[in-house]
Formats: C-alpha cells, sequence, structure tokens
C-alpha cells in the first residue's frame, strides 16, 4: 500500500530573496538606517516576486521597493527598484548595480 499526498497538485514554488541577495540589501539599508533616513521595512514573498518595501516611518507609503521577478530573467532582468509612485528607477540582471540607485551622493558643506 502506497500513500498518496492530500493534494494530488504540487504546492507553488514561492519566489523569495537568498542569503546574498538580503546581504546586499542589507548593507544599503542599513547605512541609510544608521543616516537617520529610513525606519522600517517590509517584506512580501509570492508566487510572481518577492518585495522588500522601505519605509521611512511605518504608517507610511513605501519610499522604496526592491523586487525580485524571475520571469523577467531573460528579458530586462529581474531585479528592480521602484520610487513612492512605482516608477521603475532601475532594473538589471546584477542586485548590487540596481541598488546603486539607493545609494545618497556626499554633499560638501561649506
Amino acid at each position: 500500500m502506497t500513500l498518496q499526498s492530500p493534494t494530488p497538485f504540487p504546492a507553488p514554488e514561492v519566489v523569495c530573496f537568498d542569503r546574498r541577495e538580503f546581504g546586499a540589501i542589507f548593507s544599503v539599508y542599513g547605512r541609510q538606517v544608521a543616516a537617520g533616513e529610513w525606519r522600517d521595512y517590509a517584506l512580501t514573498t509570492g508566487r510572481d516576486a518577492a518585495v522588500f518595501a522601505i519605509f521611512r516611518r511605518a504608517a507610511e507609503v513605501p519610499l522604496y521597493r526592491i523586487e525580485k521577478r524571475p520571469e523577467l530573467r531573460g528579458r530586462q532582468g529581474m531585479f528592480a527598484v521602484l520610487g513612492p509612485d512605482g516608477r521603475i528607477l532601475r532594473r538589471g540582471h546584477d542586485l548590487a548595480q540596481v541598488l546603486r540607485v539607493l545609494e545618497k551622493t556626499v554633499k560638501v558643506v561649506e
């Protein structure tokens, strides 16, 4: 007698960030938190995408969203940074290059 799984369909895969990707994201996030620019984040995973949302305050809309969409791997790149209005600020295959759009430039104060 063989036992079958309770559902005949396989469980849907969930898209999520891996350890290396989290390292790159939290490197940028940590610097901005230390500078007082960002204060909170949220993480959402799903069948189509994983989203890391960055907030200035917890009650606001996200300042930025970092998305990973594997179905775009062969075209524009699976990583993207979106602004608060939903516009794509940068998209690409290399997460480190995509995250550069979030780096603030150093200003010289006289």
